[in-house]
């Protein structure tokens, strides 16, 4: 789908890669960019329209579908980490994780899928990571693969009312929840610029950085050469 003349929600558009998004639309001639965020006093992107929005509030992301029926575009985005241990960490910060990056995303897929039917079909674009293929032994890496086969399923159930699908790989990208990773980071812009290519082709995922190619390529060997420590 074109993002010119596109109705655009991005959840947690409020901040880092989300308002990148946000920006990105904007700049590609959508008609409307809603910036969704707990807080929409927090959204200060010029255009932007502001939209409250909890993805872990089954009655917030109920209401943000109704208050934006318009919708042909839906980037979930929001996400935290809490860098917990699967082994030890608390199982709150747990159950918190995947409270807002698995079943956030589910929640504002089924809510919004009526929506994109109602207008042609329109796109979901989903927000992985690098980590839902290799893990750091974290929950966010759980988290992020339980999403990437979501992604997987709704493709196939969005495919008969004409939404395509797009998943979105990247690891660490320059924003403040990257503040203390000393690594490679790509900027929020290219990021978002490589996303809404992938989703004007079409695409099925977008991998953005180099992390991504090369640990995606490696899925394909000996899973023991991803994790050369073990080795």
């Amino acid at each position: 789908m074109e993002l010119e003349n596109a109705v655009v929600l991005v959840t947690g558009g409020n901040r880092g890669l989300g308002k990148a998004f946000v920006e990105e639309a904007l700049a590609r001639g959508a008609r409307k960019v809603y910036a969704a965020a707990r807080d929409p006093r927090s959204v200060d992107t010029p255009g932007a329209t502001p939209l409250a929005l909890d993805v872990t509030d089954p009655d917030s992301v109920r209401q943000a579908a109704a208050a934006a029926p318009d919708v042909t575009l839906v980037v979930n985005n929001a996400g935290i980490t809490t860098h917990s241990s699967m082994l030890d960490g608390d199982l709150d910060d747990i159950r918190r994780e995947f409270e807002t990056n698995f079943y956030g995303p589910v929640l504002v897929t089924r809510a919004f899928a009526p929506v994109l039917g109602r207008n042609g079909g329109g796109h979901l674009l989903n927000v992985h990571s690098v980590l839902s293929w290799i893990s750091q032994g974290t929950s966010y890496s759980a988290n992020k693969a339980a999403l990437w086969q979501a992604t997987n399923g709704f493709r196939l159930e969005l495919a008969p009312q004409g939404t395509g699908v797009t998943g979105l790989h990247v690891g660490y990208v320059d924003t403040e929840m990257a503040a203390n990773v000393t690594g490679p980071k790509v900027a929020a812009r290219d990021v978002a610029r490589q996303a809404f290519d992938g989703v004007e082709a079409g695409a099925f995922e977008v991998l953005a950085d180099d992390v991504s190619r090369n640990v995606k390529r490696g899925l394909s060997a000996d899973p023991a050469a991803l994790y050369p420590q073990l080795v």
